[in-house]
């Protein structure tokens, strides 16, 4: 439905406000003006608290699976998945977790 809409709103050059994209789905936040890069840096720094090799492989199935089938899909994120059960990241989040604290990872 999204990329409907989209579609519509290219094909027709319609243009509609940052709230009514939020509305719908085509932006995830709509802010006031001059505040984007200040969302922006938020939500990176948020992801940069994750495990570095498990956001990279998340983003390759995301991606990569959303150009596939449901069953290719789900054969892409257990691939991805298997690469990050063996990582120290892996068990240095888990061991964070279990210790209340943050995780140091090393990108191994």
């Amino acid at each position: 439905k999204k990329a409907a809409r989209a579609k519509e709103l290219m094909f027709t050059a319609d243009r509609i406000g940052s709230e009514r994209a939020e509305e719908i789905g085509l932006v995830n936040y709509a802010v006031e003006g001059g505040t984007a890069t200040d969302r922006a840096l938020d939500i990176a720094a948020r992801i940069a608290k994750n495990g570095p090799i498990a956001v990279r492989l998340a983003k390759k199935a995301a991606s990569a699976g959303m150009q596939a089938d449901i069953s290719t899909g789900m054969d892409i994120e257990r691939g991805c998945y298997a690469q990050v059960i063996t990582t120290k990241d892996r068990l240095e989040g888990l061991a964070a977790f279990r210790e209340k604290r943050a995780p140091n990872y090393t990108c191994e």
